[in-house]
């Protein structure tokens, strides 16, 4: 059994018991997850549970039922303001795209004429980059597009 799936039944079983789980090397060099490290060498503790009641180990979705709410006094926008904010953002996001189009777009004719006139091939290079960085900036600016409401 591998030791990383050992860990997962040994960890609930050694928090149940209200201990400290520990990740020792055994006399072969493996590693082996206990709460007991004697007879071990090189013990690390992996988890340590102060109470003595058992202990659960909460599921990812337990985690996000369970995540605090926002203060009463937590500054709120109205559902107006917010759509204004949001069109706002991809008026923004928009004209971004049309200037990176417009770069790309500068780039690649500038490449194309630096082939034409054989320029050396470190000063293709550095365009070669620039039409990299601007496809990337479009690459990202979509995506921020994806994500306004």
């Amino acid at each position: 059994m591998r030791p990383s799936i050992a860990l997962m039944f040994l960890l609930p079983a050694a928090l149940a018991h209200g201990g400290t789980l520990y990740k020792c090397r055994g006399e072969s060099g493996t590693p082996t997850y206990t709460n007991n490290r004697e007879g071990y060498r090189n013990c690390v503790v992996v988890s340590r549970e102060n109470s003595s009641a058992a202990a659960t180990v909460p599921s990812s979705s337990s985690k996000a039922r369970t995540a605090t709410p926002s203060p009463a006094d937590f500054p709120r926008v109205s559902g107006d303001t917010q759509r204004s904010r949001d069109n706002d953002r991809m008026t923004i996001l928009r004209q971004e795209m049309a200037s990176e189009q417009k770069n790309l777009d500068d780039a690649r004719k500038a490449l194309s004429a630096q082939e034409a006139a054989r320029a050396p091939a470190d000063s293709l290079q550095s365009w070669r980059d620039r039409i990299a960085l601007h496809t990337r900036n479009l690459d990202a600016l979509q995506r921020e597009l994806g994500k306004v409401k």
